[in-house]
């Protein structure tokens, strides 16, 4: 008990390790990568629980229940569906053996313990998932300016009938031209794949 009380206090429990680039074939977490959609692995950290691999679609986290099960839980979380928030990474104390990268991925939140002796690694993941966050944000915000636009347009239309406009015509021509410019604003601002970003920042 008081092992594992000590392990605990230390840092010793489940620290990860990052998984370099020719040893991606050699965890779990490769099988569920989608190849055939492109997908592609750039960073891995595993611990002995647990797997997390951040690809250019999404994290995929494969959750052990405990070191000495091999029970898993396999979720992913695609950046285009579950946006990161409050990035933050802690570094190592005089005694602490690991440091620490936190974010949030939709509505899940992660910390995650990573050996001080991969702080160069981590802190590449840390600007990569903080570019992440930054552009998710940027890009939602102006979707949003989009939808408003759209809001006016058909209060816009409003006026117009009761003015004695043509009520179908303007309808017709307002619903086409905003759904065609909603479409193209949401594939021009809701990214799904952040590769570039990985391979701006991260340095293996």
């Amino acid at each position: 008990m008081f092992k594992k009380i000590a392990a605990d206090a230390l840092g010793l429990s489940d620290i990860g390790s990052v998984i370099k680039p020719a040893d991606y074939d050699k965890v779990d977490a490769d099988d569920y990568v989608m190849n055939e959609d492109n997908e592609k692995i750039y960073f891995l950290i595993k611990s002995k629980a647990d797997e997390y691999c951040f690809t250019n679609l999404g994290l995929i986290h494969l959750d052990g229940t405990s070191a000495l099960s091999k029970k898993r839980t396999l979720r992913r979380f695609n950046y285009s569906h579950h946006p990161i928030t409050n990035v933050a990474l802690e570094t190592a104390g005089t005694v602490d053996l690991d440091v620490e990268i936190k974010f949030t991925i939709g509505a899940a939140v992660y910390s995650i313990d990573v050996h001080k002796k991969h702080i160069a690694e981590v802190k590449d993941l840390y600007k990569s998932l903080l570019k992440i966050a930054e552009i998710s944000y940027d890009n939602e915000t102006t979707l949003q300016y989009a939808k408003e636009s759209v809001h006016l347009a058909s209060a816009t239309l409003n006026r117009s009938v009761k003015e004695g406009g043509n009520i179908v015509e303007q309808f017709k021509e307002i619903t086409e031209s905003a759904f065609f410019w909603m479409v193209e604003t949401h594939k021009q601002y809701k990214v799904k794949d952040y590769g570039h970003i990985f391979e701006r920042y991260i340095n293996q």
